[in-house]
């Protein structure tokens, strides 16, 4: 697509972040289907957020359940970028109003310790190259409205991230089997999401190859230092206002975040 149909969804999208009010979907601005190009907005809104000043830490997967790839008619994973900004302490509070329509699901999240420059990478590759892994509860949302999206859209929205929250204890991968782990996440401590490991694309490593892959494929490799949240391991959950979550994966601990009301500090 040209520069100037992608910055024109580019704009649609960063003026609905800005004011916290969602858009029609960018669908209609994008070929049907056309990843690439929503791709190519998406790197708009990246490069635009790079220039004025956010820090760019890592990327995030989208798209690893095969029920979710089947709704939007897809046979791959997305990605999307995660900035310095956008990570939320443990335990720490979400302000309102900070997000438009946010829901949570539970992750496992690598740090890298040395680059993954190939476009044929494995997953022995992305076990020697992770310094440690982590709990992690992604906070999605999306810039469309009602979340009436389709592959082009959430591309374009950078896959529809928002937030994200670290567990603070890290943990090597030696010995650790992540396709195996156990996720239960409750909400005011009510169970509202489970899965295992083996429910984000038949394990974590296997993400996380096929995003450094892509990303090498595409001239931008995953870096050390980089967090990689390689998706889902279960359902996402609607969080409201004074909403906690936590979420507990064997083996890696637990990670909490709570969603703020009007009048809060946070």
């Amino acid at each position: 697509m040209s520069a100037p149909e992608a910055a024109k969804a580019a704009d649609v999208l960063s003026e609905a972040a800005r004011t916290k009010t969602a858009c029609p979907p960018v669908r209609s601005l994008l070929a049907e289907g056309d990843v690439e190009s929503a791709y190519a907005v998406q790197r708009v809104n990246v490069e635009r957020a790079v220039v004025a000043g956010r820090r760019v830490v890592g990327r995030k997967i989208g798209l690893t359940s095969p029920a979710v790839q089947a709704q939007l008619g897809v046979g791959q994973p997305d990605f999307g970028t995660l900035f310095a900004d956008m990570a939320v302490p443990e335990g720490g509070v979400v302000a309102p109003g900070r997000l438009i329509q946010p829901k949570v699901e539970a992750e496992v999240a690598l740090v890298l310790g040395a680059d993954l420059p190939h476009r044929d990478c494995t997953v022995a590759d992305v076990i020697r190259a992770t310094d440690f892994a982590l709990p992690a509860l992604e906070i999605v949302d999306s810039r469309i409205a009602g979340w009436d999206i389709t592959i082009v859209d959430t591309v374009a929205d950078n896959a529809s991230s928002g937030l994200f929250v670290l567990g603070g204890t890290p943990v090597p991968l030696n010995g650790l089997a992540l396709r195996g782990v156990r996720m239960t996440m409750t909400r005011d401590g009510e169970p509202v999401s489970e899965g295992t490991g083996a429910d984000c694309l038949g394990g974590p490593l296997n993400a996380a190859a096929w995003l450094a892959s892509t990303l090498a494929g595409m001239g931008d490799p995953l870096r050390a230092g980089d967090v990689v949240l390689t998706g889902a391991l279960g359902p996402m959950a609607v969080a409201s206002p004074g909403d906690r979550f936590e979420a507990r994966i064997s083996r890696l601990g637990r990670v909490a975040v709570e969603f703020g009301t009007e009048g809060d500090d946070a």
